[in-house]
């Protein structure tokens, strides 16, 4: 935790339930302290963290954790073109999830809210 402060860096590591105040020097003294006392901002800022890594977990699950390009550029984009495949696969997911219809092109509007009728996202044409 001091290394990471020392560079400018703010530690949201998670205190186990049995960590006590009086322990490890100043630092894990202060930070145990703020861990509990604002419980909700940390755990804000920890979950984008566990949220990212789940994120990564479900590409390298679908689409493997390797990477065939040889020279860095390639496998940049290589490993952009995954997430991207990532987010068109969740995208799809969820519109089948949450009953909509979507249709590519023309004018962008409102979807619909009538219950009879299927919900439409519409995207505007480029």
């Amino acid at each position: 935790m001091e290394q990471v402060e020392k560079i400018g860096g703010a530690p949201y590591i998670p205190f186990k339930t049995n960590a006590v105040a009086n322990k490890n020097g100043e630092t894990w003294r202060r930070l145990f302290h703020e861990f509990n006392l604002n419980r909700d901002e940390f755990c804000r800022h920890y979950h984008l963290r566990s949220n990212v890594e789940s994120t990564f977990s479900m590409v390298k699950a679908k689409f493997r954790d390797h990477v065939r390009s040889k020279t860095d550029v390639a496998m940049t984009n290589e490993v952009l073109a995954k997430i991207l495949c990532h987010n068109v696969v969740v995208c799809i997911h969820e519109m089948f999830t949450l009953g909509l219809a979507v249709e590519f092109g023309g004018d962008a509007v409102e979807p619909n809210v009538d219950a009879d009728e299927p919900r439409i996202i519409k995207f505007p044409g480029a």
